[in-house]
């Protein structure tokens, strides 16, 4: 029965017993759902002395037994020992509203009711029914698995309706934490068999809660244009439609207030505060317009800056002549917390892990300054008691210690700890993020450190295809595993191939070699490659390099190694006979024809051995090997070819790079690189030129906005063709159609970029997109005028075809009496038998004109912008530049893409 019909019955029953007219043994019943079968008389009615009816035995209320009716999965025992009744106790009407209570409490059952008969007790359920499953309707932006795991419901549990409203609230805050706030759910119940249902979530997801508005009220000192560049949140608009930051969401609101505050702070306004920030709701349920109410306060500078150190190896005064801070500059409240930073580093690096930096802010309104004393509290210095490692399940114990910059014993060093954490970081063999953690030891003077490490996946093998701007078609394999047998060792095979080159490589790489801090490592390879960049059939000469490399390399400081390394390269440079080769001289020897390919590339043609000894002095201190985001690197490089093979040459090569990160996504980063390359004397002969594949080159993509090989010194052949007016002139030398150049190299090269990494909104950050800005500044020269040749003007040059024993050769026509061509063969006889000549076999090259540009150090420079995206088929890079100053020859570039996916 309902709950008023419970508390009616409960009170008249109570009435009856206090008129003492209850009948002996009539049955006493409480339910959820249907009214009392019997009702006890009024008791004015029975205050009636004239009938004077006997007075009724007193009934006993005592239970005796209790029984349960309805019960279809549960156990009438578990039923019975969710209700405090017991056998034994007093029957009464409180006592059975409680047995109602408790029932209620399990959420199990639709319907329930209680019976009092003669001591007997009868309690009858009706079971909430079992769930067979959970159905979602209408949800696009959010699909079933984000939804499920959220909600309480699930399939073969019990069906109640608490949890079915708890679960209608958790599916609406989801779509609101997207900026769905006009999302709405409605539950229904299918009914089954058996007592089972169907949930059903009918979803009405709406419009993403945009941003209309941001008004600021009590801002004078910057404009709301300053103000809202701060903010994470952005009004919507169409420039605006990629960025993820102009739905609303509450914790960004919480967020921006914060990032106001910090603003302010930082421009000296220490009492500013956000009086309000309140989000209202437009009307359609669309849009939210935010209004934040501030109060900036007084405008303050530094006063009196100082530090006060109780630890007396820290000399206060030296430190505070170390503090960024000086007075009657602006406050700056981030200024402060790095300082404090600072210092408490400082003191960690003497080996007080728990120093206590505290500063102290004393205000003058009068002269609207702030003075602050930075008090090192008094601590004992701190020794490291004990290097526990965890978690380690492939990696060996010692490739993670040799890590560690602190040892056992050692006195505790917070810049230790933290190159540690940086140098197993870079191993990539564990999770993360990962952090050497401090714990306390035995004694306040001990500290444990804890390398809890998560093992992750070392082996990579990947298989791609790609199309590239530069290479065209691209394939590529690997299968490299970084963390062999667990010993930090490195062994790889890769392969790739594209229209022109093809290449093959096997490394292996020992980081301790014998458990000593030198490493070591072995590479052998094959590349062919070709100079058609397009299309293989135009290329005009093709090299293949074997080899093997073999490397040493020694640490000299924590940040500065050295690598020893000997190469032997076996170089084949080759052209195609049948098109560059002739016979001018009739001695039967076909050679490489200048005429043909250009004396530079015959001089080249043959095969080499080069045997070089290199070493190179290294330098990196960025936070990230990979991408670094601060920090500076470096390194010099000699190489030295002549200890034995037929290639003698000296190459010194150096670069450098710095990075400055300014916070909100900004990093800054300038690049150098140099080199040059020197022929040696040959046992006392004149100095060897340096071979055209020894030479620098320059171009996509080491600078953009030039084509592969597209600054510094080429021959360019340009060739004899008539304008428009019958008149002969030479084709333009950027006419690619009639024209045609070869890049030479040089012995010289430098190449200079500046780049700027541009944040953008955290929903471009999760897909991947990272565009930059860049100035790109080079040049390759060095190289002596090779020597050109000519075809001349205006019949060109006919280069005869010739026998194997340098005869020329003719074609020999035989007629029949119509004087139609009936056979031809082919003849070294210039006369057929009748005394008339025949037609000489050969080539007959157009009239051009060979001229030497390029070999210049003026720099080439570019400007323009750039996207990486690891978008879902894989890497993509896009390059826009525009060159700023080149030079005659050089080969120009606008646009360019890389693109490839994995699978």
């Amino acid at each position: 029965m309902s709950r008023r019909a419970k508390t009616i019955k409960a009170t008249r029953y109570a009435t009856a017993l206090l008129g003492c007219t209850a009948l002996a043994g009539m049955p006493l019943g409480v339910s959820a759902q249907d009214a009392p079968a019997t009702q006890a008389q009024p008791a004015e009615t029975q205050a009636q002395p004239a009938q004077n009816p006997p007075a009724p035995a007193a009934q006993d209320m005592t239970v005796r037994t209790i029984a349960v009716a309805g019960a279809q999965r549960l156990e009438p025992q578990t039923i019975v020992s969710y209700i405090q009744l017991q056998p034994g106790m007093e029957y009464t009407a409180a006592v059975a509203d409680q047995v109602l209570k408790d029932l209620a409490a399990t959420e199990l059952f639709a319907d329930y009711s209680i019976t009092f008969d003669n001591g007997n007790v009868v309690i009858r359920v009706v079971e909430n029914p079992v769930i067979n499953r959970i159905v979602l309707e209408g949800n696009k932006k959010i699909k079933d698995d984000k939804i499920l795991p959220e909600i309480k419901l699930a399939p073969r549990q019990i069906f109640t309706r608490s949890k079915v409203r708890a679960d209608v609230t958790r599916i609406i805050e989801l779509y609101k934490r997207q900026g769905r706030f006009a999302a709405t759910v409605e539950p229904k119940m299918v009914q089954l068999s058996q007592n089972r249902v169907d949930v059903v979530y009918e979803i009405t997801e709406g419009p993403k809660s945009k941003v209309r508005a941001i008004n600021i009220i009590g801002n004078e000192a910057f404009s709301d244009g300053d103000l809202k560049g701060e903010m994470i949140t952005q009004e919507a608009g169409l420039l605006k439609i990629f960025s993820s930051g102009t739905s609303y969401d509450p914790d960004r609101l919480a967020f921006d207030q914060q990032k106001l505050r910090q603003f302010y702070l930082t421009e000296g306004y220490a009492d500013f505060r956000v009086v309000s920030a309140v989000a209202e709701l437009t009307p359609d349920k669309k849009d939210f317009i935010i209004t934040y109410v501030v109060e900036e306060g007084e405008r303050y500078k530094f006063g009196e800056v100082k530090v006060d150190s109780r630890i007396r190896d820290f000399d206060s005064t030296r430190l505070t002549a170390g503090l960024p801070m000086e007075t009657g500059e602006w406050y700056n409240a981030k200024t402060v917390e790095d300082t404090v930073e600072q210092l408490s580093e400082t003191a960690g690096a003497f080996g007080y892990a728990f120093a206590d930096v505290r500063p102290e802010f004393e205000r003058n309104p009068e002269t609207m300054t702030m003075d602050i004393t930075f008090t090192i509290n008094e601590s004992d210095r701190t020794y490291v008691e004990r290097v526990d490692i965890n978690g380690n399940t492939l990696t060996q114990d010692k490739v993670i210690r040799r890590e560690f910059r602190v040892a056992e014993g050692d006195a505790f060093s917070s810049l230790g700890v933290k190159r540690t954490t940086a140098r197993i970081n870079s191993l990539g063999y564990f999770q993360e993020n990962f952090e050497v953690t401090q714990v306390e030891g035995s004694s306040p003077d001990r500290i444990v450190l804890e390398a809890n490490v998560q093992e992750q996946a070392t082996g990579e093998l990947s298989l791609s295809a790609g199309f590239s701007s530069l290479e065209s078609f691209i394939f590529q394999g690997s299968i490299r595993q970084r963390n062999f047998r667990g010993r930090g060792q490195t062994i790889g095979l890769s392969a790739n191939y594209s229209r022109f080159s093809q290449s093959a490589s096997l490394s292996f790489t020992e980081p301790y070699v014998f458990d000593k801090n030198i490493s070591a490592g072995i590479d052998i390879y094959r590349k062919d490659y070709n100079n058609g960049y397009f299309d293989r059939d135009s290329a005009t000469f093709e090299q293949s390099t074997t080899g093997f490399q073999l490397r040493a390399g020694l640490p000299l400081t924590e940040y500065s190694s050295v690598l020893a390394r000997y190469t032997l390269n076996i170089d084949d440079i080759t052209v195609d006979e049948s098109l560059y080769f002739a016979d001018f001289d009739g001695d039967g020897i076909s050679s490489c024809e200048p005429l043909l390919v250009g004396r530079y590339l015959c001089d080249a043609i043959g095969s080499r051995t080069s045997s070089i000894l290199g070493l190179s002095f290294i330098y990196n201190a960025t936070d990230n090997r990979i991408r670094p985001t601060r920090g500076q690197a470096g390194s010099v490089s000699l190489d030295v070819a002549g200890l034995g093979g037929s290639v003698r040459y000296a190459r010194l090569t150096g670069n450098a790079a710095k990075y400055w990160n300014f916070g909100s996504g900004f990093i800054f980063s300038l690049s150098l690189e140099t080199g040059v390359i020197k022929g040696l004397k040959d046992r006392g002969a004149n100095a060897d030129d340096v071979l055209l594949n020894d030479r620098f080159f320059l171009g996509e993509p080491q600078i953009r906005g030039f084509d592969i090989r597209g600054v510094g010194p080429r021959v360019v052949r340009r060739f004899y063709t008539q304008d428009g007016n019958g008149n002969t002139v030479l084709t333009p030398i950027d006419d690619e159609r009639q024209s045609s150049t070869d890049a030479l190299g040089g012995t010289g090269f430098y190449l200079g970029r500046a780049e700027v990494e541009i944040p953008l909104g955290s929903g471009a950050r999760e897909l991947g997109l990272r565009p930059s800005a860049f100035i790109d500044v080079g040049a390759v020269f060095g190289l002596k005028t090779p020597q050109l040749v000519n075809s001349p003007f205006p019949a060109g040059l006919f280069i005869p075809s010739r026998d194997e024993n340098g005869n020329e050769l003719f074609r020999e026509d035989t007629l029949d009496n119509m004087g139609n061509v009936v056979s031809s063969d082919v003849v070294t006889n210039p006369l057929d038998p009748g005394g008339n000549p025949n037609t000489p076999l050969g080539r007959r090259l157009p009239p051009f004109v060979e001229e030497f540009y390029g070999n210049s150090p003026s720099p080439r420079v570019s400007i323009g912008i750039g996207v990486n995206w690891n978008s879902p088929f894989g890497p993509f890079r896009i390059d826009v530049a525009y060159p700023l100053l080149k030079q005659e020859g050089d080969e120009t570039k606008i646009f360019s893409f890389n693109v490839g996916t994995q699978f």
